[in-house]
């Protein structure tokens, strides 16, 4: 098979590595294509993953993301057009699902977060397949146009999948200064730049002052703009590192006591790989972490105080999940056969 995927943004780079595998594997020929976003490009870099970046990430305002969608389907569609592709697959980019659809070129797009109103108005009403996490419940899939059988679910969270063969590497703590006497603790930044995360999240600076201000702990601050690294540095909190670059952020969870995250896919990672962690996010949440929170898996957190800052050592237990399934339901899209 011809397969196209579009990754446009970070957390999509680990989704496709083990599915960009899976799919050489078995001989099919795989061209992939980038979104200039945040760390994007660098994680292609660091997985080895070849891409031809089109486009970039049109920042806060309505207008700058019209423009920036309005320009990048014309890239993609002319990177695209006589490339003989078989289907086209994605995690959320609906500039590949309405490029391929005006393309005559069968799509799936995938995502666990169902209140992205607008991204998947466009990007599930264009697709042939939607394929989502059993929490979301179907129902708030219909007014996207996803219904069965477009609509495919699998069990289990998307990290579960891609991390299936992961296994940590020592070396990623090498660039900061980490006593292992002290308590390490992941801190990732608010979706600043989200359209849904549009209201502003006060408790997150408490958490950084509070973690930042504790001679007991290390806090690695993984930030997802230079905006956002600039002003973390700036705060000049004596507990606080910030990398200068994208880094093997699943490794420093999994060495980590404890991961705060502000956004969805690190909370979820930790989740996958048996790490406690708490969610500061601002916006509405949706089916999957509802779950995970009735399952206590990820703990709502309301004041920094609340954070259990003990060393957690010991083993820990993991879900691993065969990434071959997920790519089944995406690759249903080719022929448009049932699941």
């Amino acid at each position: 098979m011809r397969v196209w995927v579009d990754i446009t943004a970070p957390a999509h780079v680990l989704v496709f590595r083990p599915l960009l595998r899976l799919l050489r594997e078995r001989g099919d020929e795989v061209d992939v294509t980038a979104r200039d976003y945040a760390q994007t490009v660098q994680l292609l870099e660091l997985h080895g993953v070849e891409a031809d970046v089109l486009g970039r990430h049109g920042g806060r305002s309505r207008l700058g993301k019209a423009r920036s969608l309005t320009s990048r389907l014309g890239e993609l569609r002319h990177w695209a057009r006589g490339r003989g592709f078989d289907v086209a697959l994605a995690h959320g980019s609906h500039e590949l699902t309405l490029t391929a659809r005006r393309l005559g070129i069968p799509s799936a797009t995938t995502f666990d977060y169902e209140f992205a109103w607008l991204q998947h108005q466009l990007g599930c009403r264009a697709a042939t397949r939607v394929v989502v996490p059993e929490a979301i419940p179907p129902e708030r899939l219909e007014r996207y146009g996803a219904r069965p059988p477009k609509l495919l679910q699998y069990p289990g969270l998307k990290e579960e999948y891609y991390l299936a063969d992961f296994e940590p590497d020592r070396g990623a703590l090498e660039q900061f200064e980490v006593d292992p006497r002290r308590t390490l603790v992941v801190v990732r930044t608010p979706p600043d730049v989200s359209l849904y995360h549009r209201r502003s999240n006060p408790l997150f600076p408490q958490v950084l002052d509070h973690l930042g201000r504790n001679e007991s702990v290390h806090a690695i601050v993984l930030p997802r703009t230079p905006e956002q690294r600039d002003f973390v540095r700036g705060l000049g909190l004596p507990s606080v590192q910030v990398p200068d670059r994208a880094v093997d952020g699943q490794s420093l969870i999994a060495f980590s006591d404890l991961v705060v995250s502000a956004g969805g896919t690190m909370n979820r990672e930790a989740v996958a790989l048996g790490v406690p962690v708490y969610t500061t996010y601002g916006g509405r949440l949706g089916g999957v972490d509802e779950s995970l929170i009735r399952e206590g898996r990820l703990i709502p957190l309301s004041d920094p105080r609340a954070l259990d800052l003990r060393k957690h050592d010991g083993e820990r237990e993991r879900v691993r999940r065969d990434p071959a399934l997920m790519l089944d339901l995406l690759l249903s899209a080719s022929d448009d056969r049932p699941v």
